[in-house]
């Protein structure tokens, strides 16, 4: 399991996207321009991150309470997140296998490409700082 609770994998995150919106502003434009919120539903271990890029700067909200109503809902496990953000795992085969589950229009998921290329570079440094 790539997470052992789910503060880990909020902590984790908001390093991640703390260092994303730093030093790599350019990964979430795609997002931006397409005025996208998305809500992952995180399983194993049981988490909710919203990603509201209707406007900047980027939020992201963690936990269950959130006050957003997101374009796209995307069920995935956390092991799959994992693999994707090591570049172990296109978002591609992802969704095509089944291991990340878009609920609603497909076509906008693919608005999170440029955020995960980004993140790859960043995300292994984070994730082992973290275990």
């Amino acid at each position: 399991m790539a997470y052992q609770n789910e503060a880990q994998l909020y902590n984790c995150m908001q390093d991640l996207f703390g260092r994303v919106e730093a030093d790599l502003p350019q990964a979430t434009e795609s997002l931006v321009k397409a005025k996208l919120c998305i809500r992952f539903n995180i399983s194993s271990p049981e988490a909710m991150l919203v990603v509201n890029a209707q406007k900047r700067p980027l939020q992201i909200e963690y936990g269950r309470a959130n006050s957003h109503k997101p374009d796209l809902d995307v069920d995935v496990t956390s092991e799959a997140l994992h693999q994707i953000l090591l570049g172990q795992l296109s978002l591609t085969k992802a969704v095509g296998s089944k291991k990340v589950k878009p609920k609603g229009p497909i076509w906008k998921i693919m608005a999170l490409a440029d955020l995960f290329y980004h993140a790859q570079k960043i995300y292994p440094a984070i994730y082992a700082s973290r275990v």
